[in-house]
């Protein structure tokens, strides 16, 4: 657990050991990062429809337009905002091999401001009960006010549905950010999975021995041994239920010969032969996207610069900024709706315009 504002002008104030405002908010960035790793992955300005289907981008449902009992559609992060703004929108994170419906057959009374020119329907999106805004096995909504249980919400790589980790029927690992789920629907639709997961999964310590090409393969086979093959003549056993939890560079271990590539590709998951397809590297590309925006921020090396005094105010009208913008957010989340930058620039708008009363009335004060 991270120490609060409070915790932190305390140590500058009263301990030796000081913690400076950069210290401060180079950790808030860290948190800025993360969450805005999946946004910076999209882009915010332009509809991705010419893109076609992209590999992975994030993904908003708008059930103003296409409310339940409806056709789904998903809409991508520039029309949730140029198209969508306040709408009441369900945030689906991100979603691979989709193509922005915005303003397609399925809006009966929307055009998209962005990309009109689009084909009635994309025949090779995949729809699920999350683009009504319910999610898990449970269907509930996310945040659900009717659910009290502390619990995360973990996505599937297959179905890409996000499940509780209570409803997962396994124990939900350390580290999870770190590592893929694979739901037990998803594992029972592709039983040659399990045979991975009795070797990948549990036992990550055999995988370079088990996983090594046979060397008994005659001099007229051109192909490589089947890796999957070798593991099922090896019978390690597993039990088969719940939900499996893959380690990170996992998809590499898969076998790679023609005949699983075609079973792969049958049970449409060819993509997980491919390492960038996964969440982690699209964040990946998020983060280096955002930070190459960003650039050098001379901010960060002038605050270096001021005393301690000049600091502790700053804090403080940081920490105050910081609480309201959190409160200001919270209320988004409550409604399910999605916060625009014409949202984010009225904020601190107000926060100006109360600093300038303020300013004003401490002048009234002292003359």
């Amino acid at each position: 657990m991270k120490s609060g504002l409070f915790h932190q002008e305390e140590q500058v104030m009263c301990d030796e050991q000081t913690v400076s405002l950069v210290d401060v908010l180079e950790e808030d960035e860290e948190l800025e990062e993360e969450a805005s790793a999946v946004l910076a992955g999209s882009d915010s300005d332009h509809c991705s429809y010419p893109q076609g289907y992209v590999k992975r981008q994030a993904l908003y449902a708008c059930n103003t337009c296409t409310p339940k009992g409806g056709e789904a559609a998903g809409v991508c992060l520039a029309c949730s905002y140029k198209c969508h703004e306040g709408h009441e929108l369900y945030e689906l994170y991100t979603k691979r091999n989709f193509r922005c419906d915005c303003g397609n057959r399925k809006f009966t009374e929307l055009q998209c401001k962005l990309y009109p020119d689009k084909d009635d329907f994309n025949i090779l999106n995949k729809y699920s009960h999350n683009f009504f805004g319910v999610y898990c096995t449970c269907s509930r909504p996310y945040p659900d006010p009717d659910d009290q249980v502390e619990d995360e919400m973990i996505q599937c790589v297959v179905c890409e549905d996000w499940l509780h980790g209570r409803h997962l029927g396994c124990v939900v690992p350390d580290c999870v950010e770190l590592q893929e789920m694979i739901c037990e629907s998803c594992m029972n639709k592709t039983p040659f999975l399990w045979t991975y997961a009795a070797h990948l999964a549990a036992v990550m310590f055999q995988v370079n021995d088990v996983l090594k090409p046979s060397s008994k393969r005659g001099h007229e086979e051109v192909e490589p041994s089947c890796k999957l093959k070798e593991l099922q003549e090896i019978g390690q056993a597993r039990i088969q239920s719940g939900a499996v939890f893959w380690p990170s560079a996992w998809r590499s271990k898969l076998c790679f010969c023609n005949t699983c590539q075609e079973r792969l590709s049958e049970a449409d998951l060819s993509f997980l032969l491919d390492e960038s397809d996964t969440v982690l590297a699209y964040e990946k590309k998020g983060k280096n996207n955002e930070q190459n925006q960003q650039g050098h921020d001379p901010l960060m090396s002038a605050l270096d610069n001021l005393n301690r005094v000049q600091q502790l105010e700053i804090i403080h009208e940081y920490n105050d900024m910081k609480t309201e913008l959190k409160d200001f957010l919270q209320r988004f989340a409550a409604e399910g709706k999605v916060v625009t930058p014409n949202d984010i620039r009225q904020f601190f708008e107000q926060q100006q315009s109360r600093k300038r009363r303020r300013v004003d009335a401490g002048r009234f004060y002292s003359t």
